[in-house]
């Protein structure tokens, strides 16, 4: 029998976790939708690296020759950890959007004026202003669907009847930065394919909550953040190999022609994409010590990492269920989203709300005098924003993580009666 999850251990994994704040008390990291913290694993990968293998790949020398095994090795890895084909799909780039730009004016080159882009309401901008400036440089429809405000989720009847034989692009978020969440994306990507559409799916909030396998789902493209899952400040795209080789990458005449090489351009972070390679150890790690579910259709690391994955999506639902409970008993506090105990499991542990009287930004600053750290605002996620009639001020966010604990969520709860 495997131990229950114990986040008081993996947080003495964390070094930032228990630094105190100016107080003396330890802050209580509710970020992390904008950025996880990070295991000493990662530390330690991304400092080997200058000490070590601090040279470009491709050398007959020592140190290029190491960076070159651990530049390999971290595209088997994420290849592992998406269940991908093979680690030639994995590119890797300085963040989410600026790979989410470089792939729309690739995919431009496939369209021409009249097609159709379908986008949703939901979804962070990085998903929404690439696909809109492609739209405007080359004459496009944009399409939106829409989503169900009771409990912010995506209107797929919407989604259906914006696509047409002229689709040519469906880009959608798999879990809400704003509100939590999950989009039947496995569906998603059936319908954009039945109409002959590419589906590009931003995983940037799905990563670190939810076992990813970009073959069951059936998505053309994945884009997400290692900083969002315990890694270093990197951006990470998932692509199917004979679109990333057919498609036009903007690089350099002495970049090799082949994926991922070609959408790699110029000097990359060797020391973050080592990281990486620290993330999934210590992923590994997770998996073994505290792995959920038996996953028989995997092997090796890649089911140690569906394992990882399985535990703490279990561990964040219940402690998401708590914070949600104990929001709602506060008078004056408003959440957006799935507010059902017994539908978790439809969502990533990001909780954003309202508290009456107060600006999302004096909530924010209240908390942060008391050493909790979160968001306020629009998250840029400014078209669900809008439809929420939110998009002045925006809303408080708390965003989970498996290290976080009861405790913390109840010095949140107590700050916020304070405001009550």
């Amino acid at each position: 029998m495997m131990s229950q999850f114990d986040a008081s251990a993996v947080r003495m994994m964390f070094p930032s976790l228990n630094i105190p704040a100016e107080s003396g008390n330890l802050p209580v990291f509710f970020d992390n939708p904008g950025g996880t913290q990070v295991p000493q694993m990662v530390i330690d990968a991304v400092t080997d690296v200058y000490r070590r293998a601090n040279a470009i790949p491709g050398g007959h020398f020592a140190t290029s020759k190491r960076s070159e095994v651990l530049f390999n090795a971290a595209h088997e890895a994420m290849a592992d950890f998406f269940n991908a084909q093979s680690p030639n799909e994995i590119v890797f780039g300085m963040n989410t959007t600026t790979l989410n730009f470089a792939l729309s004016r690739a995919l431009g080159h496939r369209v021409q004026s009249g097609d159709e882009i379908v986008l949703t309401r939901m979804d962070h901008d990085a998903n929404i202003s690439p696909w809109l400036r492609l739209a405007q440089d080359q004459d496009l429809t944009v399409k939106w669907a829409d989503i169900h405000t009771e409990d912010c989720t995506l209107d797929m009847a919407s989604l259906e009847a914006a696509l047409s034989e002229r689709t040519r692009i469906v880009a959608t978020v798999h879990a809400s930065n704003a509100v939590g969440t999950i989009n039947p994306v496995s569906a998603i990507a059936d319908m954009a394919h039945a109409v002959g559409a590419v589906y590009v799916m931003d995983a940037v909030q799905s990563v670190p909550h939810e076992p990813i396998d970009v073959q069951v789902i059936g998505c053309d493209f994945l884009l997400c953040s290692s900083y969002k899952f315990f890694g270093p400040h990197l951006g990470v795209m998932y692509g199917r190999y004979d679109l990333l080789d057919e498609l036009p990458a903007y690089q350099v005449r002495p970049a090799k022609p082949k994926p991922p090489a070609k959408w790699e351009t110029g000097v990359q972070s060797f020391e973050a994409i080592n990281g990486i390679n620290g993330t999934i150890q210590y992923l590994e790690q997770i998996g073994a010590q505290y792995g959920e579910g038996e996953f028989p259709e995997y092997t090796g690391r890649r089911q140690l990492l569906k394992r990882a994955m399985a535990a703490t999506k279990l561990y964040e639902a219940d402690l998401a269920a708590y914070l949600i409970e104990g929001l709602q008993s506060i008078p004056g506090v408003q959440i957006y989203g799935i507010t059902d105990l017994n539908r978790m499991m439809d969502r990533v542990p990001t909780v954003s709300f309202t508290v009456e009287g107060h600006l999302p930004e004096h909530v924010g600053k209240h908390l942060a005098d008391r050493d909790i750290y979160l968001w306020t605002g629009d998250y840029y996620a400014i078209e669900i924003m809008k439809r929420l009639d939110h998009s002045a001020h925006g809303m408080v966010r708390v965003g989970l993580a498996h290290y976080n604990t009861r405790n913390e969520v109840d010095r949140l709860l107590e700050a916020i009666k304070e405001l009550a």
